[in-house]
């Protein structure tokens, strides 16, 4: 018998306490067909075939020699596969290696090569990413195709778990709104009868779990080391804060998250959306998701939350079953809550917690907190509250420095109120990057009781109610002669003109004096034809809302961009280091 999750800190040990508790709710549900009418018909595994599928396949991988410790990247679509792969290699005590394929093919073989795996589990075109890149991939022995092998060796997923026709009973689909189930699930997932339980790694909380990569915002993307204590903390972090009941169905709209949701017993419905692009993500599916499923629970980034929101918004749309949306990979702006906020019942709630990859969940606010008292403070330049640090991390806000600092001391603290850079320790912070000494020296503050403080490279305060305010990024923040100023503050004021979607400001030539250019990206569909005529009307009316305050009213360059840089992950952090380039390159500047 499997021991009790809590005996064991492993994040996979919660599935099957799920399996046991609740066997047949729905793990997972996807759409796996259409009906001659267009509607949705869904397929499933339960918790206990979702175990028993984890199970089959830990021991296909350990026959071919992935056991505990060893480092796997994992490349398959965000779907069941995806699930059942990962679980079974937290069961193994293998540490998958999961990165965004979007971050493009040149940032993805580098972050490859330095993690120096040993196993390789992906579809076709990701082995062919790995067979014209020997180099990246030196260490790997171990090559498992996920689909058709194509010229490359190694093995195929669907050998090691079985031959899918003998299997052909599975029980994983549902009768879905739209009428029958579909015939066609991946099989290479089926059930196996008479399966024996996989024996759980024994792993214990400094154990590594996962390597996940920073979205690359600031710079390469970074490897971070996740531990099994960190896992096991953030799930019972994200239960308490939010309140997760056994009754709840997700839509999780980022892969990673998703893989919450079995540890959290909830149902994950996944979208049928293009992940890297949630910015152009289809509304009319994903609002059909959450009715067919009955979805209490929803991820979605701040530019997937707009894009939504402004459907539903024209079409009338009422999302009645949602109890909460998270959104969470960039601050959201007022206008977008308010939007999405008229689609929901008047007891749920957005949630807009704050941390990063490194550290999850650091602190959380609400919707009806922001929109009806911090967002009007947003606006008159104060920054953007980030609400109360959870339970079990601590955060401090220390003196603002590009160097790197060795020991913590508490003479780093600021006075309260003061803005400098944020730094939390805790049991959901990391420890080290796993592909750059240098980064580690840079982000990490070593206790003197062992301990580590993470620095976010996010500057805020805290308020006298001790609630944070993101002013942010460390690295975004311009430096002129007459002092620094600050992207949240800035960018909230120009933000406010009704044909703005939205600004980032730039610093263009040398610190400490630079000239602070502000990026317009317009919002088309407010424009008038006049404006196209004579875009200087614009730059002038941005000028006049700058010289109300007393940071802003030294900035007079406006420079209008056609569509800005974002991360591929979000769609919602912009890359100012890019804009910055461009901006000098617009102004002659070197």
């Amino acid at each position: 018998m499997h021991a009790p999750a809590q005996e064991l800190v492993n994040v996979a040990a919660w599935l099957p306490l799920r399996a046991s508790e609740q066997p047949d709710k729905p793990a997972i549900v996807w759409r796996s067909n259409r009906d001659a009418a267009g509607r949705a018909v869904y397929s499933q595994f339960t918790f206990r075939e979702l175990n028993e599928a984890c199970d089959r396949h830990a021991h296909g991988l350990v026959r071919v020699g992935i056991s505990r410790g060893t480092r796997t990247i994992l490349m398959v679509r965000p779907s069941a596969e995806f699930f059942v792969l990962t679980f079974a290699l937290y069961k193994i005590g293998a540490v998958p290696v999961l990165i965004d394929p979007g971050m493009g093919r040149r940032n993805m073989v580098q972050c490859l090569r330095d993690v120096n795996a040993e196993a390789f589990i992906g579809i076709p075109l990701a082995h062919a990413l790995r067979v014209l890149n020997p180099g990246a991939f030196r260490k790997v022995r171990v090559v498992i195709t996920a689909g058709w092998r194509w010229f490359w060796r190694g093995h195929r997923l669907r050998d090691l778990v079985g031959d899918p026709d003998s299997t052909s009973s599975h029980s994983g689909h549902i009768q879905g709104p739209a009428g029958p189930a579909s015939q066609s699930p991946d099989r290479q997932i089926t059930k196996s009868p008479n399966l024996m339980p996989f024996p759980m790694a024994p792993t214990s909380p400094d154990d590594p779990a996962a390597i996940i990569f920073t979205t690359g915002s600031t710079g390469p993307p970074k490897g971070v080391l996740y531990r099994h204590g960190m896992f096991d903390a953030q799930v019972r972090i994200l239960r308490e804060r939010f309140n997760i009941g056994p009754d709840e169905i997700d839509l999780p709209t980022f892969p990673l998250f998703a893989l919450f949701d079995p540890a959290l017993g909830m149902t994950a419905v996944i979208p049928e959306m293009d992940f890297t692009r949630p910015a152009l993500v289809d509304p009319v599916k994903i609002i059909e998701a959450i009715r067919d499923n009955g979805v209490t629970h929803m991820f979605g980034s701040p530019a997937l939350l707009d894009r939504v929101g402004r459907y539903g918004e024209a079409h009338d749309v009422a999302l009645p079953t949602l109890r909460r949306v998270i959104s969470a990979g960039a601050p959201v702006p007022p206008a977008a809550l308010r939007r999405f906020k008229k689609l929901l019942s008047n007891s749920a709630q957005i949630y807009t917690p704050y941390g990063a990859t490194e550290a999850l969940p650091i602190a959380v606010i609400g919707s009806d907190e922001i929109l009806g008292e911090t967002a009007a403070l947003t606006a008159q330049g104060l920054g953007t509250c980030v609400g109360m640090p959870v339970d079990r991390v601590e955060v401090r806000i220390i003196r603002i420095s590009d160097e790197p600092i060795a020991r913590w001391s508490d003479d780093l603290i600021l006075p309260l109120g003061d803005v400098g850079e944020i730094a939390v320790r805790g049991t959901v912070v990391t420890r080290e990057y796993i592909t750059s000494e240098a980064a580690t020296r840079l982000a990490k503050i070593r206790d003197d009781d062992g301990g580590v403080w993470h620095r976010m490279g996010d500057l805020g305060r805290f308020d006298e109610n001790s609630r944070l305010w993101f002013y942010g990024r460390k690295a975004h923040r311009v430096i002129t002669e007459h002092g620094a100023l600050f992207t949240e503050p800035v960018e909230a004021i120009f933000n406010q003109h009704p044909k703005v979607l939205r600004s980032a400001l730039v610093g263009v030539g040398a610190r400490p004096r630079q000239t602070p250019v502000v990026c317009i990206e317009i919002d088309k569909a407010a424009l008038q034809k006049s404006d196209y005529e004579n875009p200087a009307t614009l730059g002038e009316e941005l000028f006049a809302i700058g010289a109300k305050h007393e940071f802003t009213k030294r900035i007079d360059t406006f420079l209008v961009h056609p569509g800005f840089p974002v991360d591929i992950r979000h769609n919602s952090k912009i890359f100012r280091e890019k804009l910055a380039v461009w901006a000098a390159k617009r102004l002659k500047v070197k």
